[in-house]
């Protein structure tokens, strides 16, 4: 019985020292991750000189100036619009798309599926320098460059294989005895995918669409070639104007990508709980 008692014991001691390496790994990596953006927000709210004199020193006086002009004399606010009205529509078209085909993959048994998935996975395999001059040629002999819904259909193209991708996955993983059970009373296929594929599949909604809200907002080959006209010009876009050629403001474009980076992070910490929910959720059986 001292034995087993003493074995307990080693083994919980063990189980305590691997936690705490495991925490101490993970605060590593958070200090990483966190210190970049702390020293951006930190640069953002100085004058170019305090940059060059103690590049890593707290700023003497708030310059809330550089946010100010960043806004206004760098045209923030209209590409930052533009952006938001590219990233939303994508992101509702291609989830709702794509969420109805990886159901149609994943869930129902037809003869074309494994070629479809198969066909559809190539758009992932493609990069996009490929097709950027025969779409851009296309786009212009029928008139879609230089405006949003020119932009938002290779958004769209490059998006829905990823979205089908993960949520063929997790259509797969749900129970096979819910659907057969729907169909047993008389529920139909758009009923089914809409009253229980998608709720319980709101993990995978979640994930595939953070990562296509924020790929498309960072997003700037496209929105460079695509647009010319100013006034139609995304935020990657805009921020390449604080880089001239022979001289750069620091500070304004410091400040520039904390506003153009603060909707990103306000999407992950919006949907990181709920991610994480859905998780511990679906973990937990009976």
């Amino acid at each position: 019985m001292a034995e087993i008692t003493e074995i307990g014991a080693v083994r919980q001691k063990k189980v305590r020292i691997s936690t705490v390496i495991i925490y101490l790994v993970l605060v590593l990596l958070a200090i990483i991750y966190i210190i970049p953006l702390l020293w951006v927000l930190e640069v953002s709210l100085k004058t170019n000189a305090e940059v060059f004199q103690s590049p890593f020193a707290f700023p003497k006086v708030l310059q809330l100036g550089n946010y100010i002009f960043a806004w206004t004399t760098g045209k923030l606010g209209k590409a930052m619009l533009n952006s938001l009205v590219v990233c939303t529509v994508t992101l509702a078209i291609s989830l709702f798309f794509g969420a109805m085909t990886a159901f149609a993959i994943g869930r129902m048994k037809w003869r074309m599926a494994n070629a479809t998935m198969a066909y559809i996975m190539i758009g992932m395999m493609i990069p996009v320098h490929c097709v950027l001059i025969p779409l851009f040629v296309r786009f212009s002999r029928i008139g879609l460059t230089n405006s949003l819904p020119g932009l938002i259909l290779p958004y769209l193209t490059f998006s829905l294989p990823q979205i089908v991708f993960l949520m063929t996955g997790f259509f797969k993983s749900l129970p096979r005895e819910l659907f057969e059970a729907a169909c047993i009373d008389g529920c139909g296929i758009y009923r089914m995918f809409f009253t229980i594929a998608l709720p319980l599949s709101r993990t995978g909604l979640y994930v595939a669409g953070m990562m296509t809200f924020i790929g498309n907002w960072n997003e700037l080959l496209l929105a460079m070639v695509f647009i010319s006209d100013p006034t139609r010009k995304t935020l990657p876009v805009t921020l390449t104007y604080f880089v001239g050629p022979y001289a750069t403001n620091y500070v304004q474009m410091f400040a520039a990508i904390v506003i153009a980076v603060l909707p990103s992070i306000l999407v992950y910490c919006a949907f990181s709980n709920q991610i994480v929910g859905g998780l511990t959720a679906g973990a937990v059986k009976g």
